[in-house]
């Protein structure tokens, strides 16, 4: 097997099909499997082998699925590297990975390392002219001249099921990464069972802003389509306008993203906006509050269908849900997938209490790249352990409670932040919010909240304390309220809890 087999089925199949769609080019599956088979060619020309490590640190540009699937056709493990990563973090990543080449673009080559990565041994630079790449770096235009236009198709390598297919970084919030190794069958797996679950056609067009070289992206939304024979309209990041002006004019059919993405268009007003080509929304990597899903049913007669996972998992576990939706659930396990809750212990929680939610299935990682202990605590028992507190009904829909980590102790109860969130999303002045906690001498922690008012509604703190008094439990009031312009959010859109907590560390309540 091989992770670019359905490309070159597809291309066979459909060449004329656009494989992707970017600021205005139209690249049809002929296209995409023709490049990416000829930098198979110069990929291994420069001594690349099956196993060797490629290391991808590039925005949202086609080269992207370029690289990927020309690693892939050799039978080399992509190594994904976020592009708002700056020199120590890719030095890291690019030594704990030992990759051999990375590809980038001018804009990034300058946070490539020196001589601190010896098993570096090529910078090819994508958007780089013929001769013209920066210093220490390769365009891409010459390291492909050696390749004959004639070479032909590349023969995929034939690689085993358990064979590592890529490398996905951990986003590192309690140490340095870690890398995620996914093999062939966790990734062609998961990619198919995606494609099923949320319904792609060949016909469809999927807009795809969220970063490449994070999970969802890469395997639910990439390779998905690409499973499927769809299309992907490709955009650098999330620009409200672009994309909206590009589903007006491509009439794109099926839109991913996060939660802070959906409370965003909540909070414009898109009447004047033709989206009647859009059939299909989903949310995911981080929680969706409740109100926030019923507010967008009540606009736009849609569900946001809600997908569930983690990057050690490929990351697609479960999905709310192509039978029955059910608001504040992330659904239930998908096909292959056994998903439980169980106590410190490791024992299986009753129904409707929580405790950490734990997954088996065909996505579930091989382990951390060289990390065995590490490898060995998150698979223990046969079970990879999530970090996500959460209960299942009697029905089998999980409704995630929180992250471990999050957890706020005050004086000895528990307050979990999503909760917290999920009732003030009901003051009609909040546009959105992040519920931390924050060191206490005497209780231990106190909670805090980072809120975002809607323009215009004067919303004060004292009237956010003031609500959350009569509708919430004591110990779970906010001690601090700030009024915030916006939430530090990663380059997936996940709220930075952390750099909430340093901040307030920095400022009186």
């Amino acid at each position: 097997m091989n992770l670019a087999d359905p490309l070159r089925r597809r291309a066979l199949q459909a060449p004329e099909h656009p494989a992707i769609l970017y600021e205005g080019q139209s690249i049809p599956y002929r296209r995409l499997d023709a490049d990416a088979s000829r930098l198979a060619h110069a990929l291994q020309a420069h001594g690349v082998r099956p196993g060797d490590r490629v290391a991808l640190y590039l925005p949202n540009v086609p080269e992207f699925a370029v690289a990927y699937y020309a690693a892939q056709r050799l039978g080399a493990v992509t190594v994904s590297i976020n592009a708002i990563f700056k020199s120590a973090e890719v030095e890291y990543l690019l030594a704990d990975s030992g990759a051999s080449v990375v590809f980038t673009v001018a804009d990034l080559a300058g946070q490539l390392p020196g001589d601190a990565c010896p098993g570096l041994r090529h910078r090819v630079v994508c958007d780089a002219a013929a001769g013209a790449a920066p210093a220490g770096c390769v365009a891409l235009a010459d390291w492909l001249a050696g390749v004959p236009d004639a070479a032909g198709p590349f023969p995929a390598a034939e690689r085993r099921s358990d064979d590592p297919a890529s490398l996905l970084y951990s986003s590192g919030t309690t140490g340095f990464p870690k890398g995620v190794t996914l093999t062939q069958h966790n990734v062609a797996t998961n990619a198919a069972t995606a494609a099923g679950a949320s319904g792609y056609r060949s016909d469809d067009r999927l807009a795809l802003f969220l970063p490449l070289f994070h999970v969802y992206a890469q395997n639910y939304i990439l390779n998905g389509a690409v499973h499927a024979g769809a299309t992907v309209a490709l955009f650098r990041r999330f620009v409200p306008e672009l994309v909206l002006d590009a589903i007006e004019r491509e009439r794109l059919t099926m839109f991913f993203g996060v939660p802070t993405i959906f409370i965003g268009l909540l909070g414009m007003d898109l009447s004047r906006r033709d989206l009647s080509s859009i059939r299909y929304e989903m949310s995911a990597a981080s929680t969706m509050p409740e109100e926030v899903s019923r507010r967008w049913t009540e606009r736009f007669g849609r569900r946001i269908y809600e997908g569930y996972g983690l990057t050690e998992c490929s990351p697609f576990a479960a999905y709310n849900d192509a039978v029955e939706h059910r608001f504040g659930s992330v659904g239930r396990a998908v096909e292959g997938f056994e998903l439980q809750i169980h106590d410190e212990q490791g024992r299986e929680r009753p129904r409707g209490e929580w405790g950490e939610i734990v997954i088996r299935g065909p996505g579930v990682m091989a382990g951390y790249w060289n990390r065995p202990a590490e490898t060995a605590e998150a698979l223990r028992g046969g079970w990879l352990h999530s970090g996500d507190i959460g209960r299942m009904d009697e029905e089998g829909y999980v409704y995630i409670v929180d992250r471990v980590k999050d957890m706020i102790n005050v004086s000895g109860f528990k307050v979990w932040p999503a909760e917290v969130e999920q009732y003030l999303y009901r003051i009609p002045g909040i546009h959105e919010c992040a519920v931390y906690g924050v060191p206490d001498p005497v209780k231990g922690e106190t909670v805090a909240v980072a809120v975002v008012a809607r323009p215009g509604s004067g919303l004060s703190a004292d009237e956010v304390i003031g609500w959350c008094r009569e509708h919430l439990a004591a110990y779970k009031v906010p001690a601090r309220v700030d009024l915030v312009g916006e939430l530090p959010k990663s380059a997936t859109g996940k709220l930075l809890k952390r750099v909430l907590r340093e901040q307030a560390g920095g400022r009186g309540a």
